[in-house]
């Protein structure tokens, strides 16, 4: 055993002759899917309560006039066709115990959308760099993080990998003890046992998707596909395709310095560029991607596109390094489209300088997934690194056991190919990133204050607003609902009668009130959010309840009742202002597209002593603009938090 861990400790040196701890990141005592037969079920909330909370969310954001005209639509539906509606979706969901109310709607709902999925729907999530620096050297990295995402797989596919457990009281339940107790608790009730030591399991059916999965353009309706049979790795670099094994045979792992020497041989590669680059193609109306590829498969691309789609996943090397955090989030989010496959679950993306990223296909998971892999593969590459700067390539022919990809290409794709490239050329020009970092004061501070440090961030962008346009609008925070089986997220409304009147007086009426009366808004709008956080964790919020019961009344050919063409309805549903946090000790930052053509995506993260900000916009709003604004409301809020007296 203590040679063992000798091996494993020092970096290039395990033990990689067969089948062994090598493969595996660990094994979990308690195996991966132990507690998914027994989570609970997404619950389906009660219709008064739906109503309530969308006409709470409502509320801010509209004049009293048109908040009545909302209000009798609402009840109206309620009493009538919504709650006929409600009765059959609860109805239909009885009857499909194997999942959630959601999932078959939300797989539609991203599915059938038709525009790209580059800056819609793809996020992307940023690698803090190596703690040691030589390690960030690209093959270096590219190797080691090659190899613990393999790992990665292998771990999840042996049923090894520990399960995601959320823990409110880790010394009781995060413990060898409890672990070595609820692995013998049969796993259609071992949910229940670790409930009882206050650890919600999560649901982990997503992973699956995380390898040799691809979304497959389809007319009106793509197709996730995935072969967990395929071994190879699909590797991008300047433009062209590369495809070798990593698995052997007999299901072992190649050895580290083979798929070292396999990265070098592709890395010194001084094949041009190809003049019509394929990977644009996904970055196009998912109509128009879905007519080219029957055009690619019917011109004999059939096997090269095979070996896309079923590679493990896309491992981008990218021929430049970074300048800083701008150019960061340019590259992870879109980057150059001739460099991606953007249709796979992911690509791990690796810059020039050792800089990494992960850009990720949305309609299979959620962050959830995506992050347990990231922050897995970090401290995996980082504290037991597969290979040194110092390691020597294996003497292996990689001219061999690499496959470089050749698509024949006719007039039409040609066009095609052409067009795309026009297209993305012209998105990338309006898409703007920008961004701050708030030095002031984090986490820690807020916590003294008991606040809610999610609650003052989501504050500040209202105020922001409120400065910047002087009105509040449809805002959107994501929300896991992980902690039920096959549950996906729940929208969070930050904007609520509660942000809007702290942000008013902060604005626009800062005489008027002391330091103290500011204190107890800040207090109060926190003690709803964190309200509204829970409900919607707990699948008590509105969104996807009214979005279900639409879904179904289109389903069932229904004419949309008149509470889904109220135009309150269209606004709330356009978010202006659309956001998500991630704190990980492997993220450097993340970020998306905003989801509107006049939004702001916000990608933020509260640490222990300073809020970061990523915000995307187009030309419709003013980005920096907005950030100066988030910066001056954090400013305002700290100081009124610290009993400073603030100038307007």
């Amino acid at each position: 055993m203590a040679a063992r861990q000798l091996l494993r400790a020092a970096p290039g040196r395990r033990g990689y002759s067969g089948a062994g701890a090598a493969e595996f990141l660990h094994r979990s005592i308690v195996p991966t899917m132990h507690y998914q037969k027994s989570l609970p079920r997404l619950p389906i909330p009660k219709l008064e309560d739906t109503i309530t909370r969308y006409l709470n969310a409502q509320k801010p954001l509209l004049n009293a006039d048109q908040f009545r005209k909302t209000e009798e639509l609402a009840h109206a539906f309620e009493k009538g066709i919504g709650r006929e509606l409600h009765e059959q979706l609860v109805a239909q969901d009885n009857q499909n115990k194997h999942t959630s109310y959601i999932t078959g709607p939300w797989f539609d709902m991203y599915l059938k959308a038709r525009e790209p999925i580059l800056l819609n729907f793809n996020p992307f999530m940023s690698f803090n760099p190596d703690p040691k620096s030589e390690y960030n050297d690209q093959l270096t990295r590219a190797t080691n993080m090659t190899v613990s995402a393999i790992r990665f797989m292998k771990t999840f596919r042996a049923g090894y990998l520990e399960p995601e457990v959320f823990h409110l009281n880790p010394e009781k339940s995060d413990t060898e003890i409890f672990k070595k107790i609820i692995r013998f608790v049969p796993s259609s009730i071992s949910w229940f046992g670790a409930y009882m030591v206050n650890a919600y399991p999560l649901d982990m059916s997503q992973y699956f998707r995380l390898f040799n999965s691809t979304r497959i353009p389809k007319l009106n309706k793509d197709e996730l596909y995935t072969d967990e049979k395929a071994k190879h790795l699909l590797v991008l670099r300047n433009g062209n395709f590369y495809v070798f094994d990593v698995i052997d045979r007999d299901g072992n792992m190649l050895k580290p310095s083979e798929i070292q020497a396999h990265l070098k041989y592709i890395l010194s590669d001084n094949s041009p560029a190809p003049a019509f680059p394929l990977g644009y193609l996904t970055s196009e109306n998912r109509d128009t991607w879905a007519l080219l590829r029957k055009h690619l498969l019917d011109n004999g691309n059939e096997e090269a596109l095979q070996k896309v789609d079923s590679a493990m996943f896309c491992l981008s090397l990218d021929d430049f390094p970074i300048k800083d955090l701008v150019h960061l989030s340019h590259t992870m989010l879109h980057g150059d489209a001739a460099n991606r496959w953007y249709d796979k679950s992911f690509n791990l993306i690796i810059a020039e300088d050792g800089t990494a990223g992960i850009n990720f296909e949305h309609s299979w998971g959620d962050g959830v997934a995506v992050l347990r892999f990231q922050n897995e593969v970090f401290k995996d590459s980082t504290k037991t690194p597969a290979i040194s700067p110092q390691s020597q390539p294996a003497a292996v022919d990689s001219s061999r056991a690499v496959q470089k990809l050749d698509f024949k290409l006719n007039d039409a794709l040609k066009a095609g190919i052409t067009k795309a490239k026009q297209k993305f050329d012209a998105t990338i020009e309006s898409l703007s990133l920008n961004m701050i970092q708030f030095q002031e004061g984090g986490k820690e501070l807020l916590k003294q204050k008991k606040v809610s440090p999610d609650a003052v961030a989501q504050l500040a962008f209202q105020m922001a607003f409120l400065r910047q346009y002087d009105q509040t609008v449809a805002t959107y925070e994501s929300c896991s609902t992980a902690a039920f089986k096959h549950g996906r997220t729940e929208t969070i409304r930050p904007a609520s009668v509660h942000t809007k009147k702290c942000s008013e007086a902060f604005v626009k009426g800062l005489s008027k009130h002391s330091t103290e009366e500011l204190q107890n808004l800040i207090v109060e709008c926190s003690k709803y959010h964190g309200r509204l956080t829970k409900e919607a964790a707990m699948g008590q919020g509105f969104d996807r309840h009214l979005f279900s019961l639409r879904y179904l009344a289109l389903a069932k050919g229904l004419e949309l009742p008149d509470f889904y063409q109220d135009q309150a309805y269209a606004r709330l549903n356009h978010n202006i202002i659309s956001t998500s946090t991630l704190v990980s000790p492997a993220v450097q930052l993340g970020g998306f597209g905003p989801v509107v053509s006049d939004g702001f995506g916000v990608g933020y993260q509260v640490q222990d002593d300073w809020i970061g900000c990523n915000v995307s916009s187009y030309p419709a709003r003013n980005g920096k603009e907005f950030l100066q604004c988030i910066y001056k409301s954090l400013e305002d809020i700290f100081n009124v938090l610290k009993g400073k007296k603030i100038g307007s």
